[in-house]
């Protein structure tokens, strides 16, 4: 099979998706691997260290998108890309679907087959394409948010940890799955007061038993929601249904109710979103003020650390590029029904229960 990883076209996005390991490894069982020139750079992985392990680099992304019979990228096609895809090829990369039905129509007038990294499940029914980026951003999350925390940034001009008889900064995260726990953990350790809500009593049971003694975790429902929200100084969003928009969580209303520039960091802002006034924003442009309420809503958080999450992201996805290049879509599918769970579209018809409800969908089995 031919191979074909593009650079990435998304603002600030450093990340590549697949290291000169990877290329080795495909190579070795027979593929093509085409790259495109300097599609690496952001992540410190040049041309020669791909080149070395077998890889023919091509300079255009057009000659990439046109010969390869597996596209394996980072980020979803932007509309520049949508001229390339083509029926019959298989894309592999992040979709994130539900928060974007112009993407959905496109992705389905193609012909494509669209397997997105978010909802491929293993076998305990984890997400392990999600896991390591949302590492990274539950991580970030904390650290975008004290830096934005302060005054030249227009924060409240909070220090996250406090000093001596000055207390920290409170932290409220809304979700405790991979991003929440991530987030919480950071922020604890750097000192500050910090709140954890979830709405699994059994995950909170876990999260009260392995945090920082300064992490409280709380039953989400809308009370402490609204309690929390009117504390903190920093919010995180970080709630997550699988291949489905983010559910809207605090509404604008809610704002009037927050400390006066408070930020909040809304990690769900891929999946649309769990802050009614939130808007994806980018690395150059991170922010914007509403209600007097800082909102920070990257949507490509982990792009900026590309080093470690080009790293991160390559470890888990690897083993499932080469299982569709060893068997084709088809037979790699059948074999894997957590991988099969990853295929959103399929020859213009949906097949994502998750995408289907979002939009109304007819929902075709795979």
């Amino acid at each position: 099979m031919i191979v074909g990883v593009p650079k990435e076209v998304k603002g600030d996005e450093y990340r590549v998706a697949m290291t000169p390991n990877g290329v080795e490894e495909l190579t070795k069982a027979g593929h093509r691997v085409l790259i495109q020139a300097h599609a690496g750079v952001g992540s410190g992985i040049t041309d020669d260290e791909y080149a070395a392990c077998g890889a023919e680099i091509v300079a255009a992304a057009a000659d990439v998108w046109r010969q390869a019979d597996l596209i394996v990228k980072v980020k979803e096609p932007l509309p520049e890309e949508w001229p390339h895809l083509r029926a019959g090829q298989t894309v592999f990369t992040y979709f994130h679907f539900a928060a974007d039905e112009e993407l959905t129509h496109a992705v389905m007038k193609s012909g494509i087959a669209a397997v997105a990294y978010e909802t491929i499940k293993d076998a305990r029914g984890g997400l392990p394409l999600l896991t390591p980026m949302s590492e990274v951003a539950g991580r970030m999350s904390i650290q975008e948010g004290a830096k934005y925390l302060e005054r030249p940034f227009d924060g409240r001009g909070i220090l996250l940890a406090g000093v001596p008889g000055v207390a920290p900064a409170t932290v409220t995260v809304i979700g405790g799955g991979i991003v929440g726990a991530n987030a919480a953990r950071v922020a604890g350790g750097l000192g500050a007061n910090v709140y954890l809500l979830d709405v699994n009593l059994d995950r909170l049971r876990y999260l009260d038993d392995v945090m920082p003694p300064n992490v409280t975790t709380l039953f989400s429902n809308r009370h402490n929601v609204l309690d929390c929200l009117r504390r903190s100084d920093l919010v995180i969003g970080a709630v997550l249904i699988p291949g489905a928009r983010a559910p809207r969580l605090v509404n604008r209303a809610d704002l009037k109710q927050m400390l006066p520039r408070a930020v909040v960091i809304d990690v769900a802002i891929d999946q649309g979103g769990c802050f009614e006034t939130s808007k994806p924003t980018t690395h150059a442009k991170p922010t914007y003020i509403v209600d007097d309420i800082v909102h920070y809503c990257v949507t490509n958080m982990p792009g900026a650390v590309g080093r470690t999450s080009t790293q991160a992201l390559t470890n888990v996805t690897l083993a499932y590029v080469m299982q569709l290049a060893n068997k084709g879509l088809d037979r790699a599918a059948a074999d894997n029904a957590g991988l099969a769970q990853g295929v959103n579209v399929r020859a213009g018809k949906v097949t994502n229960a998750a995408v289907a409800a979002t939009f109304g969908y007819e929902l075709t089995k795979l």
